[in-house]
């Protein structure tokens, strides 16, 4: 009578620590393989679990070291999908490598379609957008203090709790996620607009203080201002058109120094001539 072999099983201090060394992915970065170092290194806890003998934890090494790239963020959930697929493969299901790697080929795109908006888009621009606000407050300390700690919260809990559900569904996590992250990436590119919309009136002051005429109210004399006329028009309208401007000449490949260079001489040449203030 044969022996059942004991079913191979990645514990809870396994993913964790999976989680931790996600962490450290983009510090093997290179450009021929680019992220695949660091995808490497995050599987070792889940291989020598999995695999007994050296060489099979070397040939398991091996095909995690071909290219790879995505959102760093969203590379968790490629994670736990992996690290499901090589379980049921160490356990005698018809998985090849090609299978693995396929999967993450496939997924690596996708989701870093769907992490780009969320997280650079969105998330970032948000946290720093208050954090920005409480520094130039009083509360200087808890503005960096708040996108610091604001930042790396979100991004560990993230990244646990989506590669919990790579592991835990396999590849069938697109399919159960798949209906609503099209909704999530236009709904964080929406809310993105909208913030930066608010932060730029508020943080891009121009004081044109041109005087356009002159008029008597109650025996005093008023001067009204090209400033006044664009307040009265739409407050933050001209702070408006310069970031479209510069929004504008960046799609049309113009380098960003090159624009800073050019507000730092638009600003000095309109305070000289009178058209500027401070």
């Amino acid at each position: 009578m044969m022996e059942k072999t004991e079913e191979k099983q990645l514990t809870r201090s396994d993913l964790a620590r999976m989680v931790w060394r996600s962490s450290f992915e983009q510090g093997s970065w290179n450009y021929q393989g680019m992220q695949n170092l660091g995808f490497a290194y995050i599987m070792v806890p889940a291989i020598k679990r999995l695999y007994d003998s050296p060489k099979q934890q070397q040939a398991a090494l091996q095909r995690h070291l071909t290219f790879f790239n995505t959102m760093p963020y969203m590379q968790s959930t490629i994670t736990g999908v992996v690290a499901n697929v090589e379980q049921q493969r160490a356990n005698g299901a018809p998985v090849t490598s090609e299978m693995i790697n396929d999967v993450k080929t496939g997924m690596m795109g996708p989701l870093a379609g769907v992490g780009d908006p969320v997280w650079w888009g969105t998330l970032r621009p948000v946290l720093a957008a208050l954090g920005a606000g409480l520094a130039i407050g009083d509360a200087s300390l808890l503005g960096p203090l708040l996108f610091f700690f604001g930042w790396n919260i979100a991004r560990l809990v993230f990244r646990a709790y989506t590669q919990k559900l790579g592991f835990q569904y396999g590849t069938e996590v697109a399919d159960r996620t798949g209906h609503w992250l099209p909704k999530l990436t236009q709904g964080a590119s929406i809310l993105g607009m909208f913030v930066m919309g608010a932060v730029v009136p508020r943080w891009t002051t121009i004081k044109m203080p041109i005087v356009l005429a002159q008029v008597h109210v109650n025996n005093e004399l008023k001067q009204i201002t090209l400033q006044m006329i664009c307040n009265r028009i739409l407050p933050g309208l001209v702070p408006v058109i310069l970031t479209l401007v510069c929004v504008w000449l960046l799609r049309k490949r113009i380098h960003p120094m090159w624009l800073i260079f050019g507000m730092f001489i638009i600003g000095i040449l309109g305070y000289v001539s009178g058209v500027l203030a401070l």
